[in-house]
Order: structure tokens, then sequence, then C-alpha cells
């Protein structure tokens, strides 16, 4: 397991962007953009048409790329420092966790630095971005949250033979991935070098999870009891089951917090 960050350019940065502020997105997904920018007027964004609003961002964001281009080229050294201290602990907890040798697995990754705050991630290419701003501890600690979805995808498609297609937001199967980091994360070897573990430092997971419950009781407390207690395999099928069985409390929890910002 191999992760080489890069600078990957501006205008790979605007489309990151661009990809968080559709006409459809909620703010739970666009406003983070205007908070890290004050540079972007959102009330004056919001007043201009679609492509208006566009070059507006896009014409913005070049601007402040030019003034951060040599922190984000001294970044890229800095979190590849960081990443090589910690890779060998990191793929040893990670081959624990997924009962595969991840040695042998993603020789190629790539982490793209970004001015996005919103850091997507991209299975069948290979590569996940990371919001600039971070520490070097905090890129791995991010680089971290990343991985455990390669792994995670890695073993679930050998498992169930289904569409990696179904592997991405909104699916279920994607919501389901996203809520499992915190207990992957529980490992001593990986929550000793992740600055956003426990919840108290932030949290590794979207913060919607924290409160969710299915009849009462939180849903990650009950998939952190399956996930302790069962093969990897196992846990996969009771997981997903288990969220199946509980779909229209889940996708309504996260509706409702994603309409309320957070």
């Amino acid at each position: 397991m191999e992760v080489t960050f890069q600078n990957p350019g501006v205008e790979y940065m605007i489309d990151s962007i661009m990809g968080f502020q559709t006409e459809e997105e909620t703010d739970f997904w666009s406003a983070p953009l205007y908070y890290f920018y004050p540079q972007l007027d959102q009330s004056y964004a919001a007043a201009l048409s679609f492509p208006e609003k566009q070059r507006y961002i896009a014409d913005t964001m070049r601007r402040v790329y030019a003034e951060l281009e040599p922190e984000l080229n001294e970044k890229v050294s800095s979190y590849s420092r960081r990443w090589e201290e910690c890779r060998e602990q990191i793929t040893a907890a990670l081959s624990d966790a997924f009962d595969v040798d991840c040695r042998r697995l993603f020789p190629d990754l790539r982490c793209n630095l970004s001015l996005n705050p919103i850091c997507p991630r991209f299975l069948k290419e290979q590569y996940f971005d990371v919001f600039y701003q971070n520490s070097p501890r905090g890129a791995v600690g991010v680089a971290i949250h990343e991985l455990v979805h390669f792994v995670w995808f890695y073993v679930w498609n050998r498992t169930f033979r289904d569409s990696a297609d179904e592997y991405e937001r909104p699916s279920l199967k994607w919501i389901l991935s996203e809520m499992v980091v915190e207990s992957v994360m529980r490992d001593p070897r990986l929550a000793s070098i992740n600055p956003y573990f426990p919840r108290e430092e932030g949290g590794c997971i979207y913060p919607y999870f924290f409160d969710m419950t299915a009849g009462g009781v939180p849903i990650l407390d009950i998939l952190d009891a399956m996930y302790k207690s069962q093969s990897i395999q196992d846990f996969m099928r009771s997981s997903y089951a288990y969220c199946q069985a509980h779909e229209a409390e889940i996708r309504s929890h996260m509706q409702r917090a994603e309409e309320q910002g957070g």
C-alpha cells in the first residue's frame, strides 16, 4: 500500500469544487466553501445565474490558488513525510481489520491536495483528495479514512461480486461504508495517529451519524458491537442487512441533517 501526495493543479481543484456547487446540492455540501474562503460572497453568488455563479467561483479560486501555490507545494512534501512515518503502522492495522494482506494492495494510490473542503474519493481511479488546510497529522488522519474505504470495498467486492457503481453516494452501500470507519479507527494503531479521533476531537466520520438512531438505539453502537464480534465478511453481511431493515430511518435522519446544515 502506497500513497503519493501531489498538487493536481488549479483546474482540477476547480472541477472538484464545482461538483459540490450544483443547483441540486444542499448547503451541507456547498456552504463550507464560503466558510473557508471569505473572498467568496455567498449572498452575491446566490443572486447570480448558475453559469455566472460558476464563473465567479472559478475566477475567485484561480486567484486564491495563485496566492497559495507555494504553500500547497510545501504541503505535498510535509504530507508525504508524515505518510512515510506512519505507512507500515497503518498497513498492519488495516491488514488485521480486513483479514487481507494490505502490503500487496494499492501500490499506486494518489492523494490530491485540494482547495475544496469537501474531499471525495474515487475507487476505480484509485485516488482521493485532502483539504490543504490540514496539518501533516490531519492529512494522514484523513488518508486513513479514505484507505478504509478502498480496502472495505476491495473485500466487499470479493465477498459479494456486485457492481462498483453501487459504492457511490447516495447508495446505502456508500452510507454503510461511511459509518463503519469509526469502528475500524478504534484500533490504537490508527486512533493514536489520527488527530480527528475520537469524536471529541471532531470525529472521523460525518457528524450526523453520531446521533442517528433506529428504534431509539444509536446505530453506530449496533454496528460497533457487530464489528467487534464478527469476522469482517460476516460483519459486512449483517451490518448491511441491518441498514436495509432501517433504511428509511437512516435516510430520513440524513436528509434532515443535511437540510439543517450538519
